[in-house]
């Protein structure tokens, strides 16, 4: 374990504590916190801890190397081509559950959908979950059907284009849409972490002020909701003003904005 954690210091990463306990959990395929076993590693499993050792140092995310990562209490699969569950998702799923909490069902739409786990979260929280996930990427799109399959299998999957949507959806009506959709500006994506450079661009890149996939998608997807189904959105940090006026511009009501833990305002809302 010094030796990893060494070589993580030595390339500039932090929490190497952490990362090398995660790393060597992942050699051992042990769950997250598990005691470690007294026996020396074998042969196989030292070169395995090399590999993604040197993996890391390359700044390669340690979710993509894990195969597996954590969101909401759920164990998500991921890898290249998908964005990697963020805890700041984690408030737009905690503003759905406190919208929908008294209902008997809820009929969902997730667009962008990624990893899934913003819909897996919800199904597995919420009763009588119903609806479908949208989502562009091939590569995104495999991690999406194992997710569904394993924590959400009632959701219908369906590969297509936000900006363009299948018209079937559109002729849907949906309590609650929610959007964690590339929110990124030209700025932030020169200054990114390697890591963070690693993950899908398409994910990422909101347009050179972030804000390009709010102006469409807040007045496109309006028809697909029921009368006072609620739009939901994960936005980034200082963006939260902007979204709510656009909300207003196109006729939502009680637009309103949730902080995350840190105080950041992370999530806008708006009824139809």
């Amino acid at each position: 374990m010094q030796a990893v954690q060494q070589k993580l210091a030595e390339a500039g990463l932090d929490s190497v504590q952490f990362e090398s306990r995660i790393l060597l959990e992942t050699v051992l395929e042990l769950p997250y916190g598990a005691p470690l076993p007294q026996q020396p590693l074998t042969g196989a499993q030292q070169q395995r801890l090399a590999e993604l050792t040197a993996r890391r140092c390359a700044h390669e995310p340690l979710q993509y190397l894990c195969g597996t990562w954590e969101f909401f209490g759920l164990e998500f699969q991921v890898g290249e081509g998908v964005l990697i569950p963020r805890q700041d998702t984690e408030t737009l799923v905690e503003a759905v559950l406190e919208l929908r909490k008294n209902e008997p069902s809820t009929c969902l739409l997730d667009l962008c959908s990624g990893s899934g786990c913003i819909p897996s979260a919800l199904s597995v929280h919420l009763s009588g979950v119903t609806g479908a996930v949208l989502e562009l990427s091939p590569e995104a799109m495999g991690y999406l059907r194992q997710n569904l399959k394993r924590h959400a299998p009632q959701l219908e999957c369906i590969a297509g284009d936000v900006l363009h949507p299948p018209a079937e959806l559109l002729h849907r009506q949906f309590h609650i849409i929610t959007c964690n959709p590339p929110y990124l500006t030209a700025a932030d994506m020169e200054q990114l972490q390697p890591e963070v450079a690693r993950e899908p661009e398409t994910a990422l890149f909101g347009g050179t002020d972030g804000l390009d996939f709010y102006r469409k998608l807040t007045p496109l997807w309006k028809p697909a909701l029921r009368p006072a189904g609620w739009l939901v959105y994960e936005v980034g940090a200082g963006q939260a003003p902007d979204v709510e006026a656009i909300l207003q511009e196109n006729g939502y009501a009680q637009v309103h904005t949730v902080p995350d833990l840190t105080g950041i305002g992370r999530v806008v809302l708006g009824q139809r």
